[in-house]
C-alpha cells in the first residue's frame, strides 16, 4: 500500500510539472517550483530587484515563464576554455602589425 501512495505522489507531482510547463504566467508557488528554489528565495530575488515580475493589483507576484527562462540563462558562467578562445580572438584582432 506504501508503495502505491508513493508511485501516486510521483504521478501528481509529474502532473503538477506538467501544467506548470504548459502555463505562460505563473504564481509566486509556480515560479518556485519551476526554477527548484524556495518561495522566500525567489520573494527575496523580487526584493532586490533581481528577477521580472509583475504585481497587477499591488497584491500578488506573477511572473512570465520566457522571461524566468531567460533570467536563468543570464546567469551562464563562460567555461575556461571557451574564456581562452575568445581572449584569442580579442587578442589576434587587436594586435597591431609591426611597422617596416
Amino acid at each position: 500500500m506504501e508503495i502505491i501512495l508513493k508511485k501516486l505522489e510521483k504521478l501528481e507531482d509529474l502532473i503538477k510539472s506538467q501544467n506548470i510547463l504548459s502555463k505562460e504566467i505563473l504564481t509566486l508557488e509556480e515560479a518556485a517550483e519551476y526554477l527548484h528554489l524556495s518561495k522566500s528565495c525567489v520573494y527575496k530575488a523580487t526584493s532586490n530587484k533581481e528577477i521580472p515580475y509583475y504585481v497587477p493589483g499591488g497584491k500578488k507576484l506573477y511572473f512570465k515563464r520566457t522571461e524566468l527562462d531567460k533570467w536563468v540563462f543570464n546567469g551562464r558562467v563562460t567555461p575556461t576554455v571557451e574564456m581562452d578562445l575568445e581572449i584569442g580572438n580579442y587578442l589576434g584582432r587587436t594586435s597591431k602589425t609591426p611597422m617596416s
